[in-house]
């Protein structure tokens, strides 16, 4: 098999992530969430591994004519922000006002993040809070916490998008990468554990969610804070 195509069959496999988004939503739109977050964490699996695949073939120079980071960010939009802000608003989790405040705020900053030139960090992390609202809404619709608190959290998050803060790429980045894929391999396997029970308030996954969701969210800051050896 030709390198051109293989390079081919990896765009065609990122762009199955578009098939996984509107599966997502048509169970959104019929309020099924497990069903729905299901269907994400398919998407967020092909996410992981069609950018080692598309770095392994070289989509670029064997095959230009797809623009796969153009692909990537729009599915990641879909999957990552769009559908997740929608079924925050309409699960309930925040009435009235702060469910309209709250997709504005996702939306708007998500929209002008994804098209920042500058969100990567030399080693291969993010600048500023990528936009991950698939895994953050997972967490809510888990722990189903106080309106003022979900409201509180998603203001915070979108402003962490524009600051000088790093978090992790969990496969890309080098430093702590062997703490950090497991961690997110474990991160898949309780987020669908969570979702196909159903979020039932007695299930071990929400813990397992919530501190490997805190690991992934905070790993970044923590290599901002300690040095390495090397630089000290």
């Amino acid at each position: 098999m030709k390198i051109q195509f293989k390079a081919l069959l990896v765009h065609l496999f990122t762009a199955t992530g578009a098939v996984f988004a509107m599966l997502a939503m048509l169970a959104a739109s019929e309020e099924k969430w497990s069903l729905m977050f299901l269907w994400l964490i398919i998407a967020f699996v092909v996410d992981g591994i069609d950018g080692p695949l598309a770095r392994h073939y070289n989509v670029k120079k064997n095959s230009p004519r797809f623009d796969g980071v153009l692909l990537d960010l729009i599915i990641d939009y879909l999957t990552y922000v769009f559908i997740p802000a929608f079924a925050l608003f309409k699960s309930g989790l925040l009435p009235g006002w702060t469910g309209w405040l709250a997709i504005i705020i996702i939306t708007f900053a998500s929209a002008v993040y994804f098209c920042d030139d500058q969100m990567k960090t030399k080693d291969n992390s993010f600048s500023g809070f990528p936009g991950c609202w698939n895994m953050v809404v997972i967490v809510l619709f888990a722990l189903s916490p106080n309106f003022w608190v979900i409201l509180t959290l998603v203001t915070l998050i979108a402003i962490s998008m524009f600051l000088p803060l790093k978090f992790i790429h969990p496969i890309r980045t080098e430093r702590w990468r062997l703490i950090t894929l497991p961690i997110a391999l474990s991160w898949v396997f309780f987020a669908g554990w969570a979702a196909l029970v159903d979020f039932h308030p007695e299930s071990w996954a929400h813990w397992g969610l919530l501190l490997t969701s805190g690991y992934l969210l905070l790993a970044g800051i923590a290599q901002q804070i300690i040095r390495p050896a090397n630089n000290s």
